[in-house]
């Protein structure tokens, strides 16, 4: 059972890697931590993906300068393993105020077809009481001036209102793209780190064959000296 350089720990079996099996980028990156290490010696999967993600936090750090918030937060789920998926709407809910509940509320009623449909039905109610209910004394003769008083200050209140619910949903969809973009990186560099994996499992699948293979050949040619011996006799 090996010992992990860094660590002094035991390594469980499967889980070494040894110096010259890792990448150089991060072996370099290794030493700069721990300037005696060299290829000869192990360390434990857990301690090179340790170091892998801190090598890919580098190389973003030196590729975008100083990380955004957004970029922080992706760097620190990875380090944690922690998950960034949320559900945007309900965390977004429940910090409304009584404003935007209602502004909400009204631009989802006036873009309905019920709005429509009852709003067109009370035109006609008006329309029908004025010209033929009380036609005599009508409250809004025809033109309707009153009616379309009421429908100005209708329009004139209802535009500020949607807009106030397109603003807040311009916001929420600003927030959904943050979040699309933090998944989609984090997925992005864990696929990083699974190549990283597979490769070192090829790497330790091709040695475990060649040691294979080589004995194999070493029973092989024990085999054929056995049989030239027995010829010779």
């Amino acid at each position: 059972m090996h010992t992990s350089y860094i660590s002094n720990q035991p390594i469980k079996k499967g889980e070494q890697v040894k110096g010259q099996d890792i990448r150089v980028a991060i072996f370099d990156f290794i030493k700069i931590t721990y300037p005696s290490f060299n290829k000869e010696d192990f360390i434990s999967l857990s301690e090179l993906n340790h170091f892998r993600r801190l090598y890919l936090t580098s190389l973003i750090e030196e590729e975008w300068g100083e990380l955004a918030t957004i970029d922080k937060d992706v760097m620190n789920a990875i380090q944690n393993n922690s998950i960034l998926s949320e559900n945007i709407v309900d965390k977004k809910e429940t910090a409304l105020t009584i404003g935007q509940k209602v502004a909400d509320k009204v631009a989802m009623f006036g873009g309905s077809w019920t709005f429509i449909i009852s709003f067109f039905a009370f035109l006609l109610l008006w329309v029908f009481v004025n010209i033929y209910v009380i036609a005599q004394k009508p409250f809004d003769p025809y033109p309707f001036i009153l009616l379309n008083l009421i429908l100005s200050c209708l329009a004139a209140i209802q535009a500020p209102i949607i807009m106030m619910s397109q603003n807040r949903q311009d916001e929420k969809d600003r927030l959904r793209a943050e979040h699309d973009y933090k998944i989609n990186l984090k997925a992005e560099l864990e696929i990083k780190l699974l190549s990283e994996k597979i490769d070192h499992l090829l790497v330790h699948q091709n040695k475990k064959l060649l040691e294979i293979q080589e004995v194999q050949t070493d029973y092989l040619d024990d085999l054929m000296n056995e049989i030239k011996n027995k010829k010779t006799l």
